[in-house]
Order: structure tokens, then C-alpha cells, then sequence
């Protein structure tokens, strides 16, 4: 099964591709869809879609792994990643490629094995289970690389 996994955000989208079989995993790549900080929201909504287009024509993935949502205290910010994530589910819409959604706790439990691992203990585990030799950068990349293994995980056969 090849997994999308993807960090939502506006400014910086991470994604990471994985392909799973049985309990292993091969990284097929991973990096940033990055908007420049001068270029309106809307342009960056549109680079957005126009990258996740372009990922998922190339790459394939029959199953996209992302984040639940969730505010914290900057409810502006909240709305603008919600709007970007919005993008990106309708790139996968388009494509016809189902949508798993985790919360951060599920991702560590998956990941990690116990639901309230710091960060680092998420990134070196991601960095382990997939054979690499230092942990992806940037850290969207690697939590978008969590995604997609805890998608792996817990996936129902189905996908």
C-alpha cells in the first residue's frame, strides 16, 4: 500500500510517501510544499493545490494519512491551516483517493507506543522505522513520515 502522509499548514505543507507491505516500509521521498511569505493567501491556496496535484499524479497513493484539526490558542492561524487543509483534501477528492484522518495521540501511540511522546521521541522512531540514516528534514516532513507509518498501523485491509 503507498501512504501520503501529510502535515497540513499554509506556509509549510509537509508530506511524506511510504510504501507498506506486511510490517515493513520504504520511503519513496518526502520534503515541503513551501509558499513564499509575500505571496497572498489565496496564491499560496493555489500553490498548494497545484503541489498536492502534482504529488499525487506522480506519485500514486492510495490512501492519504493527515492530521485531525485542532485549535490551540491562536484561532486566526487555526482557520488559515484549516482553509490550506481544505485545499488539500479536495486534491485528494479530485484524485479519488481516500482520506484517513489521526489525532497527534494516535500518531505517538502508533508510532511510538505510548500517546504522550515528546516530539523528538516521534521524529527518531519515524527516523528507525523507516531505515534512514538521520531524521528527515524539515520536522513538517518527518511528521508527515509519522502520519503515513501510523496510517500503516492502523489501517483497516480495506485501502
Amino acid at each position: 500500500m503507498r501512504i501520503l502522509g501529510i502535515d497540513p499548514g499554509y506556509a509549510t505543507v509537509g508530506f511524506g510517501i511510504v510504501d507498506y507491505q506486511g510490517m515493513d516500509f520504504r520511503t519513496v521521498e518526502f520534503g515541503a510544499i513551501l509558499t513564499p511569505a509575500h505571496t497572498d493567501f489565496n496564491g499560496r491556496l493555489m500553490q498548494i493545490y497545484d503541489d498536492m496535484d502534482y504529488l499525487l499524479t506522480r506519485y500514486r497513493p492510495q490512501v492519504m494519512s493527515v492530521e485531525k484539526l485542532y485549535f490551540n490558542t491562536n484561532k486566526t492561524t487555526g482557520i488559515m491551516v484549516a482553509e490550506a487543509r481544505g485545499v488539500i483534501l479536495l486534491a485528494c477528492a479530485k484524485h479519488e483517493i481516500p482520506v484517513a484522518e489521526y489525532t497527534p495521540l494516535q500518531v505517538k501511540s502508533a508510532v511510538v507506543g505510548y500517546g504522550k511522546a515528546e516530539k523528538q521521541q516521534v521524529m527518531d522512531m519515524t527516523r528507525r522505522i523507516l531505515h534512514l540514516s538521520e531524521v528527515p528534514k524539515p520536522d513538517d516532513a518527518a511528521d508527515a513520515l509519522a502520519l503515513a507509518i501510523c496510517h500503516g498501523h492502523c489501517a483497516k485491509p480495506d485501502y
